[in-house]
């Protein structure tokens, strides 16, 4: 991936708002690995023809098979702020999830404890707080089938590691492709069908409410298939 195939949903002054694709690292990895920081950054250098290293700061961050709305701070004044609304809860984050199952419950609220294993880098749930766990909760809602899947729209109230996928894979709902949770089967493109689909926030900045929605791949044809008719 180059910068000139980001796909900008958003961007002004202080950010840059772009539809991460699945299967690309969000920040700097040992292997040297293609991510969307320097991405970004070579994007600002080449596109307003910027001397020198552009500032790209990083508020949250978005898995590597996930897809999805992702927004990096092109000034430190952004940053700052973001990540104390980030702190307090002020920014909301949409996700649509395509699962194996249909949940029992069209709609609801799911509480766990989770536990990260740092060796394996997985999470666990528990249904009661255990040592070393932090409380999660998400609001899911069911919004279609397809011939084989089912796609949910999550709303996650905390933010903990692999949160939306080890709290659905508990529920019995597991994340197609996303094998470490229990999906049945890996994607051949090493992608699991987890999109963040939008974010909801007040601009650092500029104090204005804004609202950012990022279509799923739609060249996929189970992302296609489960498409909402009204979204």
């Amino acid at each position: 991936m180059q910068y000139t195939d980001l796909k900008v949903l958003y961007e002004d002054n202080h950010l840059l708002i772009v539809n991460k694709p699945n299967g690309v690292l969000v920040q700097p990895d040992k292997g040297g690995n293609t991510n969307m920081e320097d991405i970004a950054r070579d994007y600002i250098k080449y596109t307003y023809k910027k001397p020198g290293n552009a500032f790209i700061g990083i508020p949250h961050r978005l898995d590597r098979p996930v897809s999805g709305v992702l927004m990096l701070c092109k000034t430190s004044r952004a940053l700052k702020r973001i990540n104390e609304m980030l702190r307090n809860r002020e920014i909301q984050k949409t996700y649509w999830a395509v699962v194996e199952a249909k949940p029992e419950q069209e709609e609801g609220l799911l509480t766990h404890y989770l536990r990260k294993n740092e060796s394996t880098n997985l999470s666990k749930a528990f249904p009661t707080e255990v040592k070393g766990s932090s409380k999660c909760q998400l609001e899911y809602k069911f919004l279609k089938s397809s011939q084989y899947y089912h796609l949910l729209e999550v709303n996650p109230l905390t933010g903990r590691h692999h949160q939306i996928r080890v709290q659905l894979s508990t529920m019995g709902c597991h994340i197609k492709g996303d094998v470490k949770y229990g999906a049945k089967r890996a994607n051949p493109d090493q992608s699991i069908h987890l999109h963040a689909r939008a974010l909801s926030f007040i601009h650092p900045v500029k104090d204005e409410p804004m609202y950012v929605v990022a279509e799923p791949n739609l060249q996929d044809k189970v992302w296609a298939a489960v498409m909402p008719d009204s979204k």
